[in-house]
């Protein structure tokens, strides 16, 4: 489901957004990760690789939550393997995070860190109370 464009906007003009995901004993874990927006879609990308911990869960769930502006909002996570789009999300992360962060965003960039690539999506409260 997509997002409505006042969630994108606030998407697209997060610096960082919480990254929350459930562990094995039920309590919750938050990370703040980056954030940007490409063609209307979110994607965020684990800076640890494939061994980042909320990335694994949200990937194995293919679900979260981000915590935004004070606001939570409940979010499928899609694995996004294509080289074309991959290239423009890495050009979006150079865009808005290189001035401010150059070595952190050159590692967001490499290739094992865009290999973490996740399309995000809306979930409606619904879909996310039935576990869709």
């Amino acid at each position: 489901m997509a997002f409505d464009q006042d969630t994108l906007g606030l998407l697209d003009e997060s610096i960082e957004v919480d990254m929350v995901t459930p562990r094995r004993d039920g309590s919750l874990s938050k990370r703040p990760i980056w954030i940007v927006v490409v063609d209307g879609d979110p994607y965020v990308r684990s800076y640890l690789g494939p061994e980042g911990a909320w990335y694994k869960r949200a990937l194995a769930d293919r679900q979260a939550a981000l915590e935004v502006a004070g606001d939570t909002i409940e979010v499928g996570a899609e694995p996004e393997h294509g080289q074309e789009i991959n290239a423009r999300v890495s050009d979006a992360f150079r865009a808005k995070y290189a001035e401010r962060e150059p070595e952190p965003t050159e590692a967001m960039v490499t290739p094992e860190v865009t290999a973490t690539t996740l399309r995000l999506s809306s979930l409606c409260e619904e879909d996310a109370r039935r576990g869709n």
